[in-house]
């Protein structure tokens, strides 16, 4: 009669009074129909209480729906998967599996066992070492005398009473866990979870249903199909979840491989993002572990740090438009190539010019009859000419490396240099063109006004690129964040001169993050690699003229931060004290 009963409260009937006059007419008992309208029938107790649990049951399903699809984190939305299957089926044990991407063998993901107090994967921080399950066999033969690899080729529910006495499969692994643990498999049903594909990706199998004295039954019928319908639900989250996955991981591979071609247009700036995000994240985590102080109240979202990473690694994406000549200019006369080769030969032909008009002016010193002493005199002449251009063409040599200011009298120098002429083919020219002048007397760096803007630059670009792109709500700040690495407190920063109220905190760390690595690098064309020493006083001095934030760049120094990055980043050399 209970069974019946329960058959027709799965059916679904409108209401619990259909079920009832169902129930007693199926009864044919005139007795029980009359004690049914008297309200003394028990009947009417036990369809009530089934009809209770059926609902109770629907509604469970309906909010493990919800849950599951809401849920975005992978490890998390595994996780329940398991919970919530083994809270319905009252399983003492489960494990998920996941195909892998070929399709080759199954990957263990989630394994509990309540018994063994076991809960290893998802977010539990212990990982599983277990070997994944092989779908196929020597020869591309299926693997089908494994219970979950079984599953995953056919599609089909297994559901065995006892793995000790079913037959067609291999329970050698289960048999020796339970021989190492003391442990006892018995009841499994295995199901497998299919996308809207139908394609299997993952399998669900639980061990040892549980009846209410805690005694291992078999899995009932009525478990499978709840447990089905979980599975269906379960797919389609994991379905989601794994798009979802996917599509930041594209993401996250487009920016990576942007940012790598932007690095590896300059030999000399390679890997200088990769260590900015490092920097920048080390900082941001450092922040959120504040517990007193000026970051005791600031605590970045995960949503917000992953905001901040993307707007590391695209910071510097705007210089993919900048010429790499400005970019790795390592002297003052460099373009495309180094001019300091043209002025060392036109200043090697001036003296061979003088050279040539000695031999003349010798020639015609004889022919006029004139003595040794006469002929000295030109040779001494000449030489002072031409040990004066050897000097000057040193001198502009050493101009042209950025090692020394560039004072007053010098810049007049290059300027008197520059003013000389020589004649060529029938023209004069001057000893140094005026972009050469130009060039030569940049007092320092290597960067002329103009080629300074051009880098410069590089942040308004990366904003109006980024801007461009649909970030989602939650990454709306990207393009603001990347821009604003170059920003200062008092407002001279670029591309927007943003005052101290308007510059964020994640620009700040960020600004800090890129000056250091920039200061401490060690392949930068214009400069010797620094001291560490020598960077934290820069550091310092960029507090004190308020062009960074004071208390971002204490955090950096006083955390030691600055000695965890030196010592995976440096060379030694670095970092010893002179």
């Amino acid at each position: 009669m209970q069974n019946n009963i329960a058959d027709m409260v799965a059916s679904g009937p409108a209401d619990v009074e259909e079920i009832l006059d169902r129930a007693v007419i199926k009864s044919g008992k005139a007795g029980c129909r009359r004690a049914l309208e008297s309200g003394t029938c028990p009947v009417r107790d036990v369809v009530r209480d089934l009809f209770s649990r059926q609902v109770s049951l629907v509604d469970r399903l309906t909010e493990i729906g919800l849950a599951l699809s809401g849920e975005t984190r992978l490890e998390r939305l595994l996780e329940m998967i398991v919970d919530e299957a083994r809270v319905l089926t009252k399983a003492d044990a489960g494990t998920l599996y996941i195909v892998d991407k070929e399709s080759r063998k199954l990957v263990f993901s989630i394994l509990q066992n309540d018994t063994m107090n076991v809960r290893m994967g998802g977010t539990s921080g212990n990982e599983i070492t277990l070997p994944p399950v092989p779908l196929y066999g020597p020869g591309n033969k299926p693997n089908q005398s494994n219970v979950s690899s079984y599953c995953a080729l056919t599609g089909e529910t297994v559901n065995i009473a006892d793995v000790y006495e079913a037959e067609g499969f291999d329970f050698t692994g289960p048999r020796k866990y339970d021989a190492a643990t003391g442990y006892r498999s018995k009841s499994m049903l295995v199901i497998a979870l299919k996308n809207h594909e139908q394609d299997i990706i993952g399998v669900l199998q639980l061990l040892n249903a549980l009846d209410d004295e805690g005694h291992v039954i078999e899995f009932s019928e009525n478990v499978v199909d709840i447990i089905g319908s979980l599975a269906s639900q379960a797919a389609i989250a994991l379905t989601n979840t794994q798009l979802i996955q996917g599509l930041k991981d594209l993401l996250y591979s487009v920016i990576q491989s942007i940012a790598a071609a932007i690095d590896a247009k300059s030999p000399y700036t390679n890997g200088h993002i990769e260590r900015v995000v490092t920097l920048t994240m080390m900082i941001a985590e450092k922040v959120n572990s504040m517990t007193e102080g000026r970051f005791a109240d600031v605590n970045f979202t995960d949503d917000e740090m992953e905001e901040l990473k993307l707007a590391a690694w695209m910071h510097d994406v705007g210089k993919i438009s900048i010429p790499e000549h400005v970019v790795d200019k390592s002297t003052k006369l460099e373009t495309i190539f180094d001019r300091s080769e043209l002025v060392d030969t036109r200043f090697r032909l001036i003296a061979e010019t003088l050279r040539t008009r000695q031999l003349q002016d010798t020639v015609e010193a004889l022919r006029n009859g004139a003595d040794a002493a006469e002929i000295s005199g030109i040779e001494a002449r000449y030489a002072d000419v031409l040990s004066g251009v050897e000097e000057d063409r040193q001198f502009i040599l050493g101009c042209n490396i950025p090692k020394e200011f560039m004072s007053d009298e010098r810049i007049e120098r290059v300027k008197e240099i520059a003013a000389r002429t020589y004649e060529s083919n029938g023209e004069t020219f001057n000893w140094l063109t005026d972009d050469e002048v130009k060039n030569l007397c940049i007092r320092k760096g290597t960067l002329t006004d103009e080629e300074r803007k051009i880098i410069e630059s590089h942040a308004r670009i990366t904003q109006e690129m980024l801007s461009r792109l649909p970030f989602p709500k939650r990454l709306s700040r990207v393009p603001e964040y990347a821009a604003g690495h170059h920003e200062k407190l008092d407002g001279t920063g670029y591309p927007n001169a943003l005052s101290e109220d308007q510059l964020p905190m994640q620009a700040r760390i960020m600004a800090v993050a890129d000056i250091f690595e920039a200061l401490t690098a060690k392949d930068r064309p214009y400069k010797k690699p620094m001291k560490l020493a020598q960077a934290i006083k820069i550091l310092g001095f960029m507090v004190k003229d308020r062009h960074i934030d004071p208390d971002v760049c204490e955090l950096f120094i006083g955390s030691g931060l600055h000695m965890e990055y030196a010592n995976a980043e440096l060379d030694p050399s670095q970092i010893e004290d002179d």
